[in-house]
């Protein structure tokens, strides 16, 4: 038998004033069955991830051409502008190797977590490892005010591809308006202002855990193994969040391209195409904000969930059902209804990439400081496949990664991409991924 219970708030004493500190849910709570600035400080690399789903047409989107110059096919036409700062990756595989391919989830998840996943499909899904934007801000996140930021455009905060293992999702804003008065509400301090006025608040918010701590304690102790790795992964996260409130008690360091913008107007939430790209447009607009104002280094950008449920204004069908459902065209070889919400993604990702290429920092701009993994959780959505996956990583991390190439992967798993980018930034690991994805092999024709 045992005290704790699921109402159970761990109590303690905080300069004279009681604080507590609520719990995850618990095995013991169940039943049997259950370069340089101005200031001299170097410009800071970002990292980000950006999705959409339903994969693209082989023939339309991968270029022929190896290397320097590769051609542009029509589907990934809309990238052209900045082709000298995107690298596109074919042959690229998720390697199941025996598990099962969990439909418009496996992709996604071998990519970005090293891992085939064993639980999932079109409504999402299971992580077995933590996904390569977690592994990242833990890297370069501590120092800013948000360790990493997770945003989706219908309007849906579930939908997220930002996992740090399990079923543990981030989740998403996908309000404008309420993203805004997170990032630029009376928290946020100006780092371009002379002054400086910490708010004393922030000083009790950032004690809580260890005034509780002796009451932690004696929780761990009675906790089994499962319960044990749960609770800390729960106090990890806390303590991470005192860190980031740390952050508020310091004067931030002059950010020369930090502008705020003002508020957003309100706006209708939904996965029709002109609702989602709006949403996709105001919120980029912001996170291009948060990291040029030093807000935060990591993102992942959701366009739509991976069974796309994106649909025309007035249409009964999502691009999801147009990919199972439409035929091929015989004399055009792909489907038209279903290539329209293809075509459109490029158009909306390059969108993302000219925000982040209008902002000027340095002797470049912010994508020249940035690597952006875009993808998707399947090659042609129709069949369901993990082969040849679309992967493209836009951005120069700052003079690191040899930008504007053709990779061909030759069947190797996806996880070579994120193991790069891992070491690109800086990361001090040799190898990533597990079972068939586990790899030790980066992709040095990049590498610097």
């Amino acid at each position: 038998m045992t005290d704790w219970n699921r109402r159970t708030v761990l109590r303690g004493i905080l300069r004279g004033s009681a604080v507590a500190i609520g719990l995850p849910l618990l095995d013991i709570f169940l039943d049997s069955k259950g370069e340089a600035l101005a200031t001299g400080a170097p410009i800071p690399v970002r990292f980000g991830t950006w999705f959409w789903g339903c994969g693209v047409n082989t023939a339309r989107w991968f270029p022929d051409k190896l290397g320097h110059g590769y051609d542009l096919k029509a589907e990934l036409k809309p990238i052209e502008p900045f082709r000298d700062k995107v690298s596109v990756f074919s042959k690229f595989n998720c390697v199941l190797d025996g598990k099962p391919n969990l439909v418009h989830w496996s992709g996604v998840m071998g990519t970005l977590s090293g891992c085939a996943p064993l639980k999932g499909g079109v409504s999402g899904g299971t992580a077995e490892l933590p996904t390569l934007d977690c592994l990242v801000a833990d890297h370069i996140g501590k120092s800013t005010r948000f360790r990493s930021l997770e945003l989706a455009c219908t309007g849906q905060s579930s939908v997220s591809y930002s996992m740090r293992a399990g079923s543990t999702v981030n989740p998403s804003e996908v309000d404008p308006v309420q993203f805004y008065r997170r990032l630029f509400g009376p928290e946020f301090q100006d780092p371009n202002k002379a002054e400086f006025r910490p708010d004393p608040e922030i000083m009790l918010r950032q004690s809580v855990l260890s005034s509780v701590k002796e009451e932690r304690d004696d929780l761990v102790r009675t906790l089994g193994s499962s319960d044990r790795q749960r609770v800390d992964q729960y106090f990890t996260s806390v303590r991470q969040v005192e860190q980031q409130l740390g952050q508020l008690l310091q004067k931030p360091l002059p950010a020369e391209a930090c502008v705020v913008a003002a508020e957003p107007a309100k706006g209708e939430l939904g996965p029709t195409w002109d609702m989602a790209t709006r949403s996709h447009d105001l919120l980029g607009q912001l996170l291009v904000m948060a990291l040029a104002c030093n807000q935060t280094r990591v993102f992942s950008m959701a366009l739509s969930n991976a069974g796309s449920n994106l649909r025309k204004a007035g249409e009964p069908v999502s691009f999801h059902e147009l990919t199972h459902e439409e035929p091929v065209d015989e004399k055009l070889g792909y489907q038209p209804q279903a290539t329209f919400f293809i075509e459109r993604s490029m158009d909306v990702l390059a969108s993302m990439l000219k925000m982040m290429d209008g902002v000027k920092e340095g002797d470049g701009t912010l994508l020249d400081h940035s690597l952006v993994l875009a993808t998707s959780e399947s090659n042609f959505a129709k069949i369901h496949s993990v082969d040849n996956l679309p992967i493209l990583v836009a951005g120069k991390a700052g003079g690191k990664w040899k930008s504007g190439q053709h990779i061909n992967g030759n069947g190797d798993p996806s996880s070579r991409v994120g193991l790069t980018i891992q070491q690109v930034l800086g990361m001090p690991v040799t190898s990533w991924g597990d079972g068939a994805m586990h790899t030790a092999t980066p992709i040095s024709e990049v590498m610097v």
